[in-house]
C-alpha cells in the first residue's frame, strides 16, 4: 500500500490504558507529569481513566473498560486518526484474558505510525521529546488512494 505524509499535532490526544497490575505505576507517572498531559486531551480505558482522573485531577475522557470494549473504542480511534500518542503500562508477567484486543490495540498503533511507550522508561522519554510539544510529520498508509484504485465487481 502507498503512504502519505500527515501531521500529528502540537496537542495531542494521549490514550492511557494500563493492566491491573500497572494502574498504581501509571497514576503515579500521570501525577508526575500532570503539567505536561494537562496541555493535551487525555483518553482512558474504564477503570483507568477514571483512577486517573480522581487522583490527578487530570481530565480524562472515560471509555469502557478494556475487556468490555474500550481497547478496541481506542483502536477506532487511532484508526480514525483521533489518537496520537499511545500509553500503554502493560503487564508481561500476568494473563490477560483479553489479551487478542490488546494484541490489536497495539498492532493498530503500529500500522497508523504513531508514537507508543509500554513502561514508565518508554514513557519519560516520549513526554519529554521536544516533539511532543510540536507538530510532526509521520507517514502512514494512503487508504483512500488504496479504495479508489480497487476494482469492485459485483
Amino acid at each position: 500500500m502507498e503512504q502519505k505524509t500527515q501531521s500529528l499535532p502540537a496537542k495531542k490526544n494521549i490514550a492511557l490504558v494500563a493492566h491491573d497490575g500497572k494502574k498504581a505505576a501509571l497514576k503515579l507517572w500521570c501525577d508526575k507529569h500532570k503539567n505536561t498531559l494537562s496541555k493535551h486531551t487525555l483518553y482512558g480505558t474504564g477503570t483507568t481513566g477514571h483512577l486517573i482522573q480522581k487522583s490527578t485531577g487530570l481530565d480524562v475522557v472515560q471509555l469502557l473498560s478494556g475487556p468490555m470494549g474500550g481497547d478496541q473504542q481506542l483502536g477506532a480511534k487511532i484508526a480514525e486518526h483521533e489518537i496520537h500518542v499511545l500509553i500503554f503500562f502493560w503487564d508481561p508477567l500476568a494473563s490477560q484474558p483479553h489479551d487478542p484486543d490488546v494484541k490489536a490495540l497495539l498492532r493498530l498503533a503500529a500500522v497508523w505510525n504513531i508514537p507508543v511507550a509500554c513502561n514508565e522508561v518508554s514513557a519519560d522519554m516520549l513526554l519529554s521529546s521536544p516533539l511532543m510539544e510540536n507538530e510532526l510529520e509521520r507517514t502512514l498508509p494512503d487508504y483512500e488512494k488504496y479504495l479508489a484504485t480497487r476494482q469492485i465487481s459485483l
